[in-house]
């Protein structure tokens, strides 16, 4: 007999690793339900793990009041947008030789552990329409963040033409139409870097600072904290890296940095990682080290999972959608 898959879980998550799932799923709609806020960080290639299926879900229904990512995870969502019937899994990935890796890119598939990205019809599609936004704003002297050139070029209709998804599984489309804040540190590390310092380096782009920089994010998500900070704010974390450890951040730069008062630290936080604990690791570290930064106090609610997130995340949604 069917059963929600919420049911399920509640039913047979009851230990380990999946009772703290069912904690830290709880944990989270408890602060959504008492007014406060969430962010989310994505780390990793959960963009290409299609986590928006899920993860635009959870948006639309104000269960997400932040995201940062990776510009890798930013870009990836919409490569599978207007290119996903091009994409190619390739199950038997632990067996490809060198030479099997070869032919791959010699086709122009760019390989994500068992999932193939097509170069032309993805990362050449979205260039072309980004290189538009991208020098319009340059010839106007505008500057924009990674996230509103790529909310620019959606608006634009350039793209919908190619669309091959639902849009309603895109995150991206999903926080462009509830206008919640992206922040993207380390921009520069992903192929739309890539292109746009390319692009500089043609003389196509004039000015280098066309596209804003981290640290502006940083001032931005310093604003946005102190302004939202009078409600709780949780912070779901997604794997480790930058996704995760630039925005944590922002609250031991207003409190040591800014000398800041009465800055209230994390409300909630949960980290899903696979990330052996060990010595010097950040995203193999447990929590409670978050305490000596500045991060979280003693009381915060604190949860781990330590498992896979492309299997872990979309569960914890179904649990906090109720499905």
């Amino acid at each position: 007999m069917s059963q929600p898959v919420s049911t399920f879980i509640r039913h047979h998550y009851r230990h380990f690793n999946a009772a703290a799932l069912v904690d830290a799923a709880d944990g989270y709609s408890k602060l959504i339900d008492s007014g406060g806020k969430m962010l989310v960080s994505l780390a990793g290639a959960m963009s290409t793990g299609e986590l928006g299926l899920s993860l635009a879900e959870m948006i639309r229904c104000d269960k997400v009041g932040i995201i940062s990512c990776t510009g890798a995870n930013l870009e990836e969502d919409i490569f599978n947008l207007v290119a996903h019937d091009f994409y190619e899994r390739v199950p038997h990935y632990r067996d490809l030789t060198p030479a099997d890796e070869q032919a791959l890119l010699e086709r122009h598939m760019n390989r994500v552990t068992d999932t193939c990205i097509p170069e032309m019809e993805a990362m050449r599609r979205l260039e072309k329409a980004a290189l538009e936004e991208w020098m319009a704003a340059d010839a106007a002297g505008e500057r924009y963040f990674p996230h509103e050139f790529i909310w620019r070029t959606i608006k634009s209709g350039q793209l919908e033409q190619y669309y091959q998804i639902d849009p309603k599984d895109s995150w991206v489309i999903a926080a462009l139409e509830k206008n919640i804040p992206i922040i993207v540190p380390g921009w520069e590390d992903s192929t739309m870097g890539n292109m746009y310092a390319s692009h500089l380096i043609t003389g196509e782009i004039k000015n280098v600072h066309t596209v804003r920089t981290g640290i502006e994010y940083m001032m931005y998500l310093a604003d946005w904290y102190q302004q939202t900070s009078p409600t709780p704010v949780g912070f779901f974390q997604i794997g480790g890296g930058i996704a995760g450890d630039f925005p944590i951040c922002v609250v031991p730069m207003l409190h040591q940095d800014l000398q800041l008062k009465d800055i209230p630290v994390w409300a909630y936080f949960c980290q899903i990682s696979d990330s052996t604990t060990s010595f010097g690791s950040y995203s193999g570290a447990v929590p409670n080290e978050k305490i000596t930064w500045g991060k979280l106090e003693a009381h915060t609610p604190k949860y781990i999972i330590e498992s896979d997130a492309t299997i872990v995340a979309p569960l914890v949604f179904a649990l906090i959608l109720g499905w």
